[in-house]
């Protein structure tokens, strides 16, 4: 059985909502762990604010790779060790821009950078986690950009949502809103996972594709109906 897919490609009904949940009616059983992933560019963050807003309690990977590389971040004496001062700015944070070109045209770098990052990441995430599990939240979501690429975090989510578009689409927002060109942004997508890949992991896709801001918080908020929110 494939995935649910929401968005431009599909409006489903309640009911189907709740089977692709597994969880007949919405009587969702808390806390519910729901893995969210997808390509740059495909609106991922914006769908993570709206099930924020929505009351989830949302652990955003990306922020935490953000902090731990921030000015005195925990990774950063170890990538100054592995790679060089030259890639920490002088304000004390990783140079992400030097590394993003580094680590994209070196395979080995970025492996050597995810090997520092993932694990400082991962820990962070649990203990995120675990503070949501003691709020007594309903349901966590998890914005894991990695997901499909790491073997970790599949075995940790009760359903997995990605958020999907067309690949000249993705590259037309990230180059609308950065400095990145669009060759830049090309090699950021060679290096993630496949389309393909991302929705073959999925239970459930949101297609932001030729949508208004309010028809996808109109499609997350039905999704998020189903997750007991």
């Amino acid at each position: 059985m494939g995935p649910h897919v929401f968005g431009a490609a599909a409006a489903l009904p309640p009911e189907r909502v709740h089977a692709a949940l597994g969880r007949p009616g919405g009587g969702v059983k808390p806390p519910l762990r729901v893995g969210l992933t997808g390509g740059i560019g495909s609106g991922k963050s914006t769908v993570l604010g709206m099930l924020s807003d929505l009351g989830a309690a949302v652990i955003d990977a990306d922020a935490i790779s953000r902090q731990v590389t921030a000015a005195g971040g925990a990774a950063i004496p170890v990538i100054a060790k592995q790679f060089g001062q030259r890639f920490i700015a002088s304000d004390g944070a990783l140079d992400r821009a030097l590394m993003r070109e580094h680590a994209y045209a070196t395979p080995a770098a970025r492996q050597q950078l995810e090997a520092i990052v993932h694990p400082l990441v991962g820990a962070a995430s649990d203990r995120q986690v675990q503070l949501a599990l003691a709020a007594g939240s309903r349901c966590i979501v998890l914005d894991i950009p990695l997901l499909v690429e790491s073997g970790r975090w599949r075995q940790q989510v009760d359903q997995v949502v990605v958020v999907d578009c067309e690949t000249a689409t993705q590259i037309a927002r990230v180059v609308a809103r950065s400095t990145l060109t669009a060759q830049q942004v090309e090699a950021i997508i060679a290096a993630q996972a496949s389309r393909a890949l991302r929705l073959a992991a999925a239970d459930i896709v949101i297609c932001n594709e030729g949508l208004t801001l309010a028809q996808l918080q109109a499609e997350v908020a039905r999704i998020a109906t189903a997750f007991g929110l």
